[in-house]
């Protein structure tokens, strides 16, 4: 069995942003020459997400109205945030969206559906983090 690994350095423009980053793991199936096996996806921050949705600008405002909802930004409300930080929200966010994705890889492509991509959920940015491509197979 074979493996590849790739990191991405995503910086966002926004403390709360929702990043396509399909593309950037297709060129990394591709340079892996793996045609049967997994590709495994990962957020390597505590406040950052990897997920797999359809690529919609009223679906992406949705996530991030949605997420803000169920954990606002609220320094007062969140008691992590009384230790010195200011990013419970993040986590909290991180927690509902997920760490990551596996995507089969099926003659040398992923094997996504009709519809999906894959997605960079980030929750306190503006800062650079990475995201870890990990892809085993033959």
């Amino acid at each position: 069995m074979k493996a590849y690994t790739r990191y991405l350095t995503i910086c966002s423009n926004k403390k709360v942003e929702i990043v396509n980053i399909t593309e950037k793991v297709k060129e990394a199936v591709k340079a892996s020459q793996i045609k049967e096996g997994l590709c495994l996806v990962n957020s390597m921050h505590i406040t950052s997400s990897v997920f797999i949705n359809d690529e919609e600008e009223g679906l992406e405002k949705d996530f991030i109205n949605w997420l803000e909802e169920l954990a606002p930004y609220d320094f007062h409300r969140w008691a992590h945030n009384q230790t010195g930080e200011d990013n419970a929200h993040a986590h909290l966010k991180r927690t509902i969206m997920g760490r990551e994705v596996v995507i089969a890889i099926t003659k040398g492509e992923l094997d996504l559906g009709l519809w999906e991509e894959i997605f960079y959920g980030e929750f306190d940015g503006l800062r650079n983090k990475k995201v870890l491509i990990k892809i085993i197979g033959e």
